[in-house]
């Protein structure tokens, strides 16, 4: 049989894993960042494009331009989080080919095709995202991840003349189990699947 995670594990990574808002005021170490991003790059993205730009917002000042992007009611759960990640894509993920996916000429698949361009990093970004949040949870760190926020503000300030845009935003430090909400319902398998 092959080796499967054992229930400690998974309630770390799923079963008692929640949404947290409200964070104790615990720091997260670059280190743990590091790490983090060394299990996130290895989940799978398609011809390895990795299209993936990560940038953890953790001083005040990078945390004050952040604020002006975010809706009101993500501005509280964001300031007060160690670290916020602003998960982005970057459109010339292609560029990186000859260097990540060196046995064929994976770049021309690419090259002048926008559609192709902004679906692929669009899809690998976020599936690199859900990575994110799964390794974290692996690390010991609680997540928050929200979409509440302006991409083209949050683009302006942190991805200025770039070919990076941002998707979606994830709070990460140890949250305060005390102030969470019951958890919502989950649909079914029968609701959400089909064997065929």
């Amino acid at each position: 049989m092959p080796y499967t995670l054992d229930d400690k594990a998974l309630d770390l990574l799923f079963r008692k894993a929640r949404t947290h808002n409200h964070w104790r005021n615990i720091p997260i170490p670059d280190d743990v960042l590091r790490t983090l991003h060394a299990l996130m790059c290895l989940g799978p993205t398609s011809a390895n494009c990795q299209p993936v730009r990560l940038l953890f917002v953790k001083s005040p000042a990078a945390k004050a331009l952040l604020r002006d992007a975010l809706l009101q009611e993500n501005v509280e759960k964001t300031m007060t989080a160690p670290v916020t990640a602003i998960i982005g894509y970057d459109m010339a993920f292609y560029e990186q080919f000859p260097r990540t996916f060196p046995h064929v000429d994976a770049r021309s698949w690419f090259t002048g095709n926008d559609l192709l361009i902004r679906e692929t990093a669009f899809r690998n970004g976020t599936l690199q995202g859900a990575y994110l949040i799964i390794a974290a949870r692996a690390l010991g760190l609680d997540c928050g991840p929200i979409s509440g926020f302006h991409n083209e503000r949050v683009d302006e300030i942190f991805f200025p003349k770039s070919t990076s845009k941002s998707n979606f935003l994830c709070n990460l430090g140890y949250g305060s189990p005390s102030t969470l909400y019951p958890r919502n319902p989950r649909l079914s398998f029968e609701e959400q699947c089909q064997i065929l």
